[in-house]
């Protein structure tokens, strides 16, 4: 238990650390986007490299996964049994943002540094984190784009008769082909596909290619966690304004404490795990909401208020929520 304390201390500092740069500015305005951009794109993908590279492709791939994925979806069900009697008025892309602001988890950002100093290992966010990418990502990116009518691309053709003529691609074949080539290119799914291909083939990394990967994934952490206490300065959530408190609220109890029971209870008693096992699934469980569901609403214009809100809530909430997971499992 002291391990764990401790390695909710070591992020926490770290986060305040970014936060007082971006207090004083130190970096400049963009210190933020380049720290992120720096972690995602090529720091984060090292570390999953060498870590799943390592790892045991039967736990990467197995129970851990299944809660993922489970607890998530029992989220958004719970989400839209709500909805249905307190947001009677909300449109239909509203709710799934909001459906999406009450399960989907920041495996990334806060995902890999609390698997790294609080679990122990990389490796126990890989799970999620490929679930998220590559199941989760195309189901929700396929519904907003049917609800917003953003499958409905007109392509220009010459006709007959040399006059144009507008014909609609049906939604599947615009969506299943970009959602495809964004995991694709994602190079978080690049690092973690790679690194358990050399699980799976049981293949050595060589050490002219070992050395400078460990070195870069030595960086994955610390931008992160300094990127995220930077992007809290300034943040006002839940303006009376809005009009979206309640929305805010139901997701954030839903991220936060229901989604983290679920976790438990399909942990213990349908995968049968225990010990760090389950104290790994539930703690990532109670991970606050991803900042993807930010980039969805803005993408899609729809929920941008519940989203920007859900996320920094659950943020600024998770790590106290998540300690006293690992002290009630200890």
């Amino acid at each position: 238990m002291i391990q764990v304390l401790s390695g909710f201390a070591i992020v926490w500092v770290i986060i305040l650390i970014g936060y007082f740069i971006g207090r004083t500015n130190v970096l400049g305005p963009n210190a933020e986007s380049v720290l992120s951009r720096t972690a995602f794109f090529v720091a984060s993908p090292a570390l999953l490299f060498e870590t799943l590279a390592q790892a045991n492709i039967k736990e990467v791939l197995g129970p851990q996964m299944g809660v993922a994925a489970l607890s998530a979806f029992a989220a958004v069900g719970l989400y839209f049994l709500i909805a249905r009697f307190l947001f009677r008025k909300r449109t239909a892309g509203e709710l799934v943002i909001g459906a999406l602001s009450s399960s989907m988890v920041n495996s990334a950002n806060l995902g890999i540094p609390i698997a790294t100093y609080v679990l122990g290992s990389a490796s126990f966010a890989a799970p999620v984190l490929m679930f998220q990418l590559a199941i989760y990502t195309p189901i929700y990116v396929t519904a907003l784009d049917t609800i917003t009518g953003e499958h409905e691309k007109h392509v220009a053709k010459i006709g007959p008769d040399g006059a144009p003529v507008q014909r609609v691609r049906p939604p599947w074949h615009v969506t299943l082909g970009r959602i495809g080539l964004q995991i694709l290119k994602n190079p978080l799914i690049v690092g973690s596909f790679a690194g358990i291909l050399f699980s799976w083939q049981q293949w050595p990394v060589p050490d002219v290619l070992n050395a400078p990967v460990e070195l870069i994934a030595g960086a994955a952490v610390p931008c992160m966690l300094l990127a995220f206490g930077i992007s809290l300065v300034g943040s006002k959530p839940l303006q009376k304004s809005s009009n979206r408190r309640m929305d805010v609220g139901v997701a954030t109890v839903l991220k936060l404490v229901a989604q983290p029971i679920i976790a438990f209870f399909l942990a213990q008693f349908l995968f049968q795990l225990e010990g760090h096992q389950l104290l790994a699934a539930v703690v990532l469980a109670s991970l606050p909401a991803a900042q993807n569901v930010f980039v969805a609403a803005s993408r899609y214009q729809v929920g941008l208020v519940v989203a920007k809100d859900s996320v920094l809530v659950t943020t600024i909430a998770a790590i106290p929520a998540m300690i006293a997971i690992a002290l009630l499992l200890n």
